[in-house]
């Protein structure tokens, strides 16, 4: 069962420009009361039940294919191999992506002789120890884990079963068919839930869109600007150039066949919640087989935040030139290793981006107050980079999935082709 890719991507364009339009309509004509009434009573449900539905399948959908997918591996040789590419690409990426924040922001000086309050009630997290990272990965209850939502201990998990359903072997076949079964039925799941979309999509641009309008950004538009150049720079010259001399694929295709993934990326600014989607668009648009992205993608949407970097990168610099603080060398060096470092087991979810912020500027001396500032801008924001995180995701399972001969490229031709 497959989604009406092209069909589907546009209606949900049609609900996110009715989103962009309703919510401006009531946020410069309705009262304030009115205005906020819509939001909680209209708005605001219609964007949630997407949210909680998509959320939804995230857990059984990463469990039952990553299972499936390793099963099918079966050679613990090939799976470290393909694990080493993805982490490679991960981590290289994301280093990438916040010195392009640095390098932009050092040269714009965003924050400058800047005068504005800090607002919101901001609080900031403890930096993570390095090995609690690596020892929280193994699980001590796999169903607490799933519960939780906790998305490396159900990889960790998921792993372990299907080396020993390959080890098994043909006594596991009963289990095998059983799961197979149960992922056609997840996938079938998701593919009813993406008709809601655009309704979901409508609701929850036209929530942020009526309830910010346009006064919040006035001020921080040199800090967004430098975000926004960043993503755009990252992913449409880093990512093409990944792709080309990687696997020869055109770019251009490449970001025409997922289009509908960053689309619900950007609606609900969270990598897992996306999942389901961007599995879908991987199989069905990219041509790659579910050995690859059933192992690539819950581990990209668990730790690479190439998007995230970036804001750190140039959120750092800001925040510094705000209050007259001078960065060194050393200070860049600490951010690019701390800002990588925490990527790794941070959970893909909306918001997350400001947490590990807080440990980067704990760690180099800054003040954490001054996320503060850039509180009201960062939904926004939180939107642009998730699309960039999903592009990350998917660029790097086409470039494992192509060198692995795990790739249809008929079908990654075709994709795009008018219905």
């Amino acid at each position: 069962m497959k989604l009406a890719a092209g069909k589907l991507t546009r209606w949900i364009l049609i609900g996110l420009g009715a989103g962009i339009v309703v919510g401006l309509i009531q946020y410069l004509t309705l009262p304030a009361d009115v205005n906020a009434a819509i939001i909680k009573w209209v708005h605001n449900p219609l964007g949630v039940v997407f949210l909680n539905a998509i959320r939804l399948m995230v857990v059984p959908l990463v469990l039952v294919s990553l299972t499936l997918g390793t099963a099918a591996i079966g050679d613990l040789s090939k799976l470290g191999r393909i694990g080493g590419k993805t982490m490679g690409i991960y981590l290289t990426t994301t280093a990438i992506a916040i010195s392009i924040g640095f390098i932009l922001a050092t040269t714009v000086h965003p924050g400058t002789n800047l005068d504005i309050p800090v607002e919101g009630d901001f609080q900031g997290g403890e930096s993570p120890f390095v090995m609690d990272i690596i020892t929280d990965i193994v699980p001590t209850n796999p169903v607490s884990s799933m519960a939780e939502g906790n998305m490396l201990q159900i990889i960790f998990f998921a792993i372990l079963a299907g080396l020993a359903i390959a080890k098994i072997g043909k006594k596991a076949d009963p289990l095998m068919r059983g799961l197979e079964s149960l992922d056609q039925v997840i996938q079938a799941m998701v593919v009813l839930i993406m008709w809601y979309a655009p309704i979901g999509v409508f609701g929850l641009i036209a929530k942020v869109v009526a309830g910010e309008g346009f006064a919040v950004f006035v001020p921080l538009l040199k800090y967004m600007f430098c975000v926004v150049g960043a993503l755009a720079i990252h992913g449409l010259v880093i990512y093409p150039l990944y792709l080309m001399i990687l696997t020869k694929l055109n770019p251009w295709r490449f970001y025409a066949n997922i289009w509908p993934a960053m689309l619900v990326a950007f609606s609900t600014s969270s990598s897992n919640a996306t999942l389901p989607v961007t599995m879908n668009v991987a199989g069905t648009r990219l041509g790659a087989k579910e050995s690859i992205y059933s192992f690539t993608l819950p581990l990209g949407a668990t730790i690479n935040m190439d998007g995230t970097a970036i804001m750190q990168g140039v959120a750092t610099v800001f925040i510094a030139n705000v209050y007259g603080i001078d960065l060194t060398l050393g200070n860049f060096l600490t951010v690019v290793m701390m800002a990588t470092l925490a990527s790794i087991g941070t959970a893909g979810v909306p918001g997350v981006g400001l947490i590990m912020l807080s440990m980067v500027l704990t760690e180099i001396g800054l003040p954490i107050e001054g996320i503060g500032i850039i509180l009201g801008v960062d939904r926004l924001l939180d939107m642009t980079r998730t699309s960039v995180n999903i592009a990350g995701d998917l660029m790097t399972t086409t470039v494992v999935a192509k060198s692995e001969g795990e790739f249809d490229v008929a079908r990654f031709l075709a994709a795009n082709k008018p219905e």
